[in-house]
């Protein structure tokens, strides 16, 4: 296996504007987390890169039928299958997740591509027939799906180099649209190997640009571009408002942070539950916006369930995520390690105490099991992307297990551990949240199911490869007389 790790080749990569291949003189350069060597560089596009690549997506109109959207989908997700390791690679390189995590990822790439494949030849048009009241006639009215007058503007994080820009340009594809994107400066590489698939696929290369930058270069153009009728966005809450703010009159689609927790009863399989909440905590460093970022259990099993969780969290193998045998790499970078160190020793000031953890080594920030956590402090308030494992003690009470998860501005997606059907109604019925998982981590769902938060977490609408295809088009009704 190790044979098939091989360190990628240095990429020095281009825009892909409408295809064509375009460099700029200013350079960003790719560091791989885990020893900061560089990987690659790509182009600091400035804001006429981004218009250009509007207008030419605009000037563009798709006419593409469904059988043709259908066969540059499926195929794309059997170019991804065929090489999932050669973007494995890619993804460790410049993310620092494991080989585990990042041939995960691959897998969840090609469900994308394939569900949304599927998706495009089923037509959800409605009819509805007038004479249902004194007021109807003889007609029928139905409703058919168009694409966007303009384009999509889809902006994308580095916790999932590959499976979060899959999940904005497949379902924009299924639907004839077309898609400006800028990945981060932080993992563009596996975006344009992503780009490069697609053409091959078929795609008419009109229908995707990629431009690679940051707002230092390249400013608000990617937001408040006229030819942008919808703006994709997944990220941090701060950008998210940003967005919302300087957006103006376009649709905005936000999947932003989450602080998710796994919320463990008196009544639950506690070996099963300390399973859930380490993997949960950990699996892609603990950078994943439905990460278990709080464990909420009651007091009566408190010391079992740490003791078992330790034990779990020992496991873990931290380090080179090149090494197939590594459970956890690294986290994006030094800085962001460094908070969830700080973080940590904050909460020690209020009370908590580390039963496990291991020297942080750079961006290499072990599983760390942190045990009687205030509810409230920062390490559990605030959204920490990393593998950080809080266990905040509650009261053998249901209402204040409620209202202490209820007690953050995040409202993305939880885990519940418990048999009892009482409880798991009021869960339901009262948690803030988008989702609610049973016996499952908050993270826990396939690629076409809906998925999206409220509160700071989004504004209630919903990614999947089904809901995206919905916020991608434009609703039409037409009618026409029907006899009786």
């Amino acid at each position: 296996m190790m044979n098939a790790i091989i360190k990628p080749v240095f990429r020095r990569e281009s825009m892909r504007i409408a295809g064509k291949l375009v460099q700029t003189e200013d350079q960003i350069e790719v560091l791989n987390p885990y020893d900061n060597s560089v990987v690659g560089t790509v182009p600091a596009a400035r804001a006429e890169h981004v218009r250009e690549a509007f207008v030419k997506a605009n000037a563009f109109k798709p006419k593409l039928t469904r059988y043709e959207r259908q066969t540059i989908l499926q195929r794309t997700a059997e170019l991804l299958r065929d090489r999932q390791q050669d973007f494995a690679r890619l993804i460790t390189a410049e993310s620092g997740l494991c080989w585990k995590d990042s041939l995960y990822e691959a897998t969840r790439a090609f469900d994308v591509w394939s569900f949304a494949a599927q998706l495009t030849i089923k037509d959800d048009g409605e009819i509805y027939s007038c004479d249902i009241s004194p007021n109807g006639k003889s007609r029928k009215i139905y409703t058919t799906r168009l694409p966007l007058l303009g384009v999509i503007s889809a902006i994308t994080p580095f916790n999932h180099p590959l499976n979060m820009v899959s999940h904005k340009i497949a379902p924009a594809i299924a639907t004839n649209n077309r898609v400006v994107l800028k990945p981060t400066e932080l993992t563009p590489l596996t975006a344009l190997a992503l780009a490069d698939v697609l053409y091959e696929a078929g795609l008419p290369p009109e229908m995707l640009s990629v431009v690679t930058g940051n707002p230092s270069t390249m400013g608000d153009a990617m937001i408040t571009d006229p030819n942008a009728d919808l703006v994709t966005f997944t990220g941090s809450v701060r950008v998210g408002k940003h967005i919302a703010a300087t957006a103006g009159y376009k649709r905005i689609v936000l999947e932003l942070g989450g602080n998710d927790p796994l919320i463990v009863m008196e009544d639950a399989d506690l070996e099963k539950a300390a399973e859930l909440a380490v993997t949960g905590a950990t699996k892609n460093s603990g950078q994943r916006c439905t990460a278990v970022k709080r464990i909420l259990v009651v007091d009566s099993v408190a010391d079992a369930f740490s003791k078992l969780v330790v034990e779990k969290a020992q496991k873990l193998k931290c380090g080179n995520p090149a090494d197939p045998d590594t459970d956890v790499g690294t986290v994006i970078n030094e800085r962001s390690a460094e908070l969830f160190e700080r973080r940590v020793e904050d909460a020690q000031r209020f009370g908590a105490e580390v039963l496990h953890t291991a020297p942080r080594r750079g961006a290499l920030y072990a599983p760390t099991v942190v045990d009687h956590v205030p509810y409230d402090c920062e390490l559990v308030r605030e959204e920490t992307f990393g593998p950080v494992i809080p266990i905040v003690r509650c009261p053998d009470n249901i209402a204040e297990v409620i209202r202490i998860s209820n007690s953050t501005a995040y409202g993305l997606s939880s885990g519940v551990c418990t048999n009892r059907v009482d409880y798991v109604s009021r869960f339901v019925s009262e948690l803030e949240v988008g989702t609610v998982n049973i016996w499952e981590v908050p993270g826990y769902r396939i690629e076409m199911s809906p998925f999206g938060g409220i509160k700071d977490s989004g504004l209630g609408y919903k990614e999947g490869v089904h809901e995206a295809m919905k916020s991608f088009t434009n609703v039409r009704t037409w009618s026409l007389p029907w006899a009786s």
